[in-house]
């Protein structure tokens, strides 16, 4: 790139397609070329300052922004350091749901299945009995960060959507219950005034305008909650129904109740209803006796259309039959199952349930991805076969929670010594009920150490002064929630993000491509993949190929298999778990998210101005929070000064979020047209891949900071007799951050320098 390009910056997405060149100067300052006119007057002059960088964003040669062009969002100077020395400089430990550190020793769970968090009153009675196999055996998995992509629900009837009919209780006054345990007053109230308010509208014959009203419960992580909860809400408001996606439970009006009270009393269809939740073992259900024959068949097609896979319909005249008086009465029952006499408990099909072991790894300098392969391998199962919360840093000494499918404690307990070798560790190992999922965490615990610690250059300013600073300002006022370099695959000649738009795109022979593409090395992966590249030849770079490069073999195989075609390498495509293949969907999405919140704070600052999307709940530490939960700001709100730029979010990418409505919401438009997305659907078929998106806070803050500066003294040997000691500072730096976000931003943020 010519010297005068890097000294110029770029918007990205500029409206017309091509980005517009603006001065290095900072551009709000008097003389400086104007990137927008908002009123900037308004601003401080520290985030003026902050946001200089942004101007001045850098391209490779093959134009991808790098991540030194982001922005800062606190004022401080800030100091240099190094990190990720060594791995042992940079541990990272997860932290489950109930908060606890996963590197904490478990002992005596080996072989024991983990009872459920048990979070009711003694009051709460419940009838397991009526839970049948299939049912039981139900998994609500999703393979994503919490952008999740698996949503596709399911609903008895017409609709696709996640009614799961788990367990029932017993009576309505249970019901009230279980509501009252497992819901807040707050959160029940505003359940039943949703309900009567649905049946108020229905009675005043008033037709609900547009899109079917929703109410959300919020986000059960329990799935045994959930499923009860589920249940609860349906016998107690059978007009209702109850839809499940990615762990929240969203309440709609039942428009096949309102359809059902047209042919049949309010009270049967509130009885029908009721039945069908309940799913009894040999039950029946009979509706009032009807004179009327035509009216039974509009009852009998109703029902067999609606839930004819469920149940089956016959009539039967009454005890007192009389031929003058035909009162004939339609009786319903469960299909029964094909091959199978009668529905088992959950507890007596457990035995024939699939295996699931937890366990916590250990991984040292080692990739997730290769790390699962050989696990994979020593194991005899599939990658895909293993689940877990979160990805984890190469270079770092990390801890997380994972569950394999097929494998039991003893075989995994087998092999410790053997993946020794390969610096992992296995513990805390047990049996326990389900697989896990993306996000299925309260977030990471940091120890890092900051080695060579001083002052930026022509700073004399008291280096501990500044570190004291640096970390209380960005403790009281967060960083910016840029998604990390590792997330993009960063000093490689390809991005992860490269290959998710690829994939986007369906440019799959291109994708396969990209993964394949050797970096600047003579060793002999990159020998090999070097030589794909000019051959094509398959079975040629497999017998190039070291055998630890899982991925890059699997895929190999299949191209060998199939050939170097379109249709070839979707086949290849698939020898990833779908958890790899969407990996790359998020990584783009990832990536569009930074340019875009930094978009957002040049363009507006820390204002939250009209067509921002805000969150609403101050308790959410994730991305996984439910859209109901997002807002869009009003010009009374803005005027007002009603929200905080914390509560601000952005979408990532995917098919159901919204976008804002200002110049933001437009700067996505133009992007996904720049990329050439812009009737993409976020939805890859031949993948099996579907991304609907989720929401991130721009801002976030570390919690539990605690620091030491230390002293290292090393010892420079000169001459014979002689020495020199240098005395080098170093910074133990220790913090928890919430799921999804990055240390590595984090550091940066306080450090105000690029790594």
């Amino acid at each position: 790139m010519r010297d005068a390009e890097r000294e110029a910056g770029s918007v990205p997405g500029a409206r017309g397609g091509a980005r517009s060149r603006v001065s290095r100067v900072t551009p709000w300052a008097e003389g400086g070329a104007k990137l927008l006119s908002p009123p900037w007057a308004a601003y401080p002059q520290w985030f003026l300052r902050s946001w200089h960088c942004y101007l001045r964003m850098e391209e490779d040669t093959d134009f991808r922004i790098r991540f030194s062009s982001l922005g800062f969002i606190t004022d401080h100077i800030g100091f240099r350091g190094t990190i990720k020395s060594s791995p042992s400089d940079f541990v990272v430990i997860e932290i489950d749901e109930q908060g606890q550190l996963v590197n904490k020793s478990t002992s005596g769970l080996i072989n024991k299945v983990l009872p459920e968090p048990n979070n009711f009153a003694k009051k709460t009675k419940l009838d397991f009995q009526n839970i049948s196999c299939q049912e039981g055996s139900n998994q609500e998995v999703n393979t994503f960060t919490k952008c999740s992509d698996d949503d596709q629900n399911h609903q008895s009837g017409s609709e696709k959507e996640d009614t799961i009919n788990d367990g029932t209780s017993k009576g309505e006054e249970e019901k009230v219950h279980v509501l009252g345990n497992l819901l807040d007053e707050k959160t029940n109230d505003l359940l039943t005034h949703f309900a009567f308010d649905i049946k108020e509208k229905w009675n005043s014959k008033t037709e609900l305008i547009g899109s079917s009203p929703e109410f959300s419960l919020g986000r059960i992580l329990d799935k045994n909650q959930r499923a009860i909860l589920h249940s609860a809400v349906r016998q107690k408001f059978p007009f209702l129904i109850t839809v499940g996606k990615n762990s929240e439970i969203v309440v709609k009006p039942n428009l096949e109740y309102k359809e059902l009270c047209h042919l049949v009393s309010e009270e049967e269809a509130l009885d029908f209803f009721k039945y069908l939740d309940a799913k009894k073992e040999n039950s029946k259900f009979t509706f009032k006796p009807d004179m009327n024959k035509d009216h039974r068949k509009a009852v009998h097609h109703f029902v067999n259309k609606k839930f004819g896979n469920l149940v089956e319909t016959k009539s039967f005249p009454e005890l007192n039959y009389n031929a003058a008086n035909p009162n004939i009465a339609i009786t319903v029952r469960f299909r029964e199952k094909k091959h199978k006499h009668r529905k088992r408990s959950l507890f007596e099909c457990q035995d024939q349930k699939v295996i699931y072991t937890a366990f916590t790894l250990r991984k040292e300098n080692l990739e997730m991805f290769e790390a699962l392969g050989f696990l994979a391998i020593k194991l005899g199962v599939i990658p895909s076969d293993f689940s877990y919360a979160g990805l984890k840093d190469k270079k770092a000494i990390t801890y997380q929670a994972m569950v394999v499918r097929k494998v039991s404690p003893e075989r995994l307990k087998n092999i410790e010594k053997e993946i020794e070798k390969k610096r992992m560790n296995v513990f805390n190992i047990r049996s326990v009920d389900d697989s896990l999922r993306l996000g299925q965490l309260k977030g990471n615990h940091f120890d890092i150490i900051i080695r060579n610690v001083r002052n930026q250059i022509n700073d004399s300013t008291n280096l501990r002064e500044r570190i004291l600073e640096a970390i209380e300002n960005v403790k009281n006022k967060g960083f910016v929630n840029y998604y990390g370099p590792q997330r993009f695959g960063m000093g490689r000649k390809v991005h992860t993000d490269q290959i998710g738009l690829a994939l986007l795109k369906s440019e799959m022979v291109k994708a396969v491509k990209l993964f394949l593409t050797p970096e600047d090395l003579d060793d002999p992966v990159n020998r090999a993949k070097k030589y794909f590249l000019q051959t094509e030849d398959a079975k040629g770079t497999l017998s190039l190929m070291p055998e630890f490069k899982v991925r890059e073999r699997a895929l190999l195989e299949s191209l060998h298999r199939f050939g170097m075609t379109e249709e070839g390498c979707i086949q290849a495509w698939f020898s990833f778990p779908h958890s790899m293949r969407i990996f790359y969907i998020h990584a783009y999405s990832s990536k569009i998210w930074n340019e875009a919140v930094s978009y957002r704070l040049s363009t507006y600052g820390s204002r939250v101005v009209e067509g921002d999307l805000v969150c609403l709940d101050e308790d959410i530490d994730d991305e996984h929070f439910p859209s109901s939960k997002v807002h869009l700001v009003t010009e009374e709100e803005e005027s007002a000064s009603t929200y905080a730029i914390h509560q601000v979010v952005l979408p990532v990418l995917g098919y159901n979020i919204q976008y804002p409505k200002n110049k933001v919401g437009q700067w996505y438009q133009d992007t996904l047209s720049r990329d050439g997305l812009q009737t993409c659907r976020f939805k890859v078929p031949t993948l099996k891949l579907n991304v609907p998106g989720c929401y991130r806070q721009i801002l976030k803050h570390p919690h539990n900071v605690s620091y030491q500066l230390m002293e290292e003294h090393d010892t420079d040997v000169k001459t014979e007799g002689s020495h020199i000691d240098e005395t080098t500072l170093s910074l133990q730096i220790s913090f928890d951050l919430d799921a999804s976000c990055y240390a590595t931003v984090c550091l940066r943020e306080i450090m105000k320098h690029d790594f």
